[in-house]
């Protein structure tokens, strides 16, 4: 690479910032995190790890409200994301006391992808290691957005992202529809989530939905989830 990775502001002779490149590296070692936006909401659903026997899993957070109609689940780097989910308060509460509205969800991705944008062009400083999947329902409707390390972004119908995504990506775009209501997106959530998941347990899925009846993003309790994994472990059994 002849070098051209020891700094962010230098680009390579094929137009390539490998400090960007790396840091989606980091992205995909991430846990396995999904959205999906159907005609009744926004789902966001991610995957916990047990990282040690000792470890509290109800002490990590992998699903966050951003405003009251606005949620994101992030991958890669934990603490990155944690830094720019801040970032995303702020706005959202500043759009808040300016306008007297909620902020668009759109309006919220620009904000934290053009901060990522930033941290890709000077030097003494790095890419956050994160990417996260911004979903919500506003003015427009359902809304679904990824937004990268390099600080661009796309909406999406249903999108993934972490170690084995590829494999959430295929089972979605096969059993994916957009007239779903928001019951029904969650169960294909979780069974998207269980193809991957070290084991199908209450304790390692977390989800939150904004229903577009109420525009407010609320997260799942723990006997919602359970009542989720016990109906498709039913199914499960009753094909075999």
């Amino acid at each position: 690479m002849a070098g051209y990775d020891r700094a962010i502001t230098i680009f390579s002779p094929e137009g390539e910032l490998y400090q960007v490149r790396y840091a989606g590296e980091a992205v995909k070692r991430g846990w396995a995190t999904l959205g999906i936006k159907c005609s009744g909401g926004v789902v966001l659903a991610a995957e916990k790890r047990k990282m040690s026997p000792l470890i509290d899993l109800n002490s990590i957070d992998k699903v966050y409200m951003v405003d009251e109609h606005i949620g994101i689940a992030p991958s890669g780097l934990h603490a990155d994301a944690r830094i720019l989910i801040d970032y995303a308060r702020e706005q959202a509460q500043t759009y808040r006391l300016l306008f007297d509205e909620p902020a668009e969800v759109e309006y919220v991705t620009k904000k934290i992808s053009d901060l990522k944008q930033v941290y890709t062009q000077h030097g003494g400083v790095r890419p956050f290691g994160a990417a996260l999947i911004v979903g919500g329902v506003d003015s427009h409707g359902p809304m679904l957005f990824q937004t990268d390390p390099g600080g661009i972004y796309f909406g999406y119908y249903a999108t993934a992202l972490g170690n084995s995504s590829s494999t959430i990506l295929d089972y979605l775009e096969k059993n994916y529809k957009y007239e779903m209501d928001i019951g029904e997106c969650t169960k294909l959530a979780v069974k998207a989530l269980s193809l991957v998941v070290e084991s199908l347990e209450v304790d390692r899925i977390e989800m939150g939905t904004i229903d577009v009846a109420t525009k407010k993003y609320r997260k799942l309790s723990s006997d919602e989830v359970k009542a989720l994994i016990d109906k498709i472990k039913a199914e499960q059994g009753s094909t075999q």
